[in-house]
């Protein structure tokens, strides 16, 4: 590990019922935790922006979120508003779709044009490996750091997928050393987070952030 572990830690509630309340409780525990960011719905953002002000959390919200299937146009437009609402990070879901039908002109304009919207601000690309053959992953994953990405993330957690080792590991393998991943979706516990850092993990997206530092 180059870090502490609560510096890999996207602290994360996305759940359709995720209140308020929910959102200043994620909030007061990144600020106990100093997570590297909470990563939250597009609505919560710019209040998260007020609770978290004054702090080196960022704000991370989901484009086109959980399926990926919205327009370009419409995820281009989604980011632009987050980052008005000031957001620090866009984790957008690629079209899975159009990736699997090797349409990858398709893919990667789409997040290029999430790209640009978010302003030189992080952007990590969601492929959905629970979907993904390890050709597929590998694609995705080349296709995300030439569109410019940031990041490639593994899962929304919105199926059955979890981060798994052997994903991380062929992320990894397959972007240039400017490009990090991030594993998401599963990660419970402090060993499979320490699992997933060895495999090549920089960032970890889990809402159980504080019994994993615990």
């Amino acid at each position: 590990m180059n870090k502490p572990i609560n510096k890999y830690i996207d602290h994360t509630i996305l759940k359709p019922f995720a209140t308020e309340a929910d959102i200043e409780k994620l909030c007061a525990q990144a600020k106990q935790y100093n997570f590297a960011s909470v990563c939250i719905n597009p609505c919560y953002v710019s209040l998260a922006a007020k609770l978290l002000e004054g702090t080196d959390v960022n704000i991370c919200t989901v484009i086109g979120f959980p399926l990926g299937a919205n327009t370009t146009h419409i995820k281009a437009a989604e980011t632009e508003q987050a980052y008005y609402d000031g957001c620090d990070e866009f984790d957008m879901v690629i079209n899975v779709g159009q990736l699997k039908a090797k349409n990858y002109a398709y893919v990667k304009r789409d997040i290029e044009a999430v790209v640009t919207a978010a302003r030189g601000k992080l952007v990590k690309v969601i492929i959905e490996t629970f979907y993904l053959t390890p050709e597929e992953i590998a694609v995705a994953s080349r296709l995300s750091a030439e569109a410019g990405a940031h990041f490639v993330k593994t899962c929304t957690g919105f199926n059955d997928g979890i981060a798994t080792v052997e994903a991380v590991k062929i992320m990894k393998n397959n972007i240039p050393d400017t490009v990090s991943v991030k594993a998401s979706s599963g990660i419970r516990t402090k060993e499979q987070a320490l699992a997933l850092i060895e495999a090549g993990a920089d960032r970890l997206g889990t809402s159980a952030g504080a019994a994993i530092v615990e």
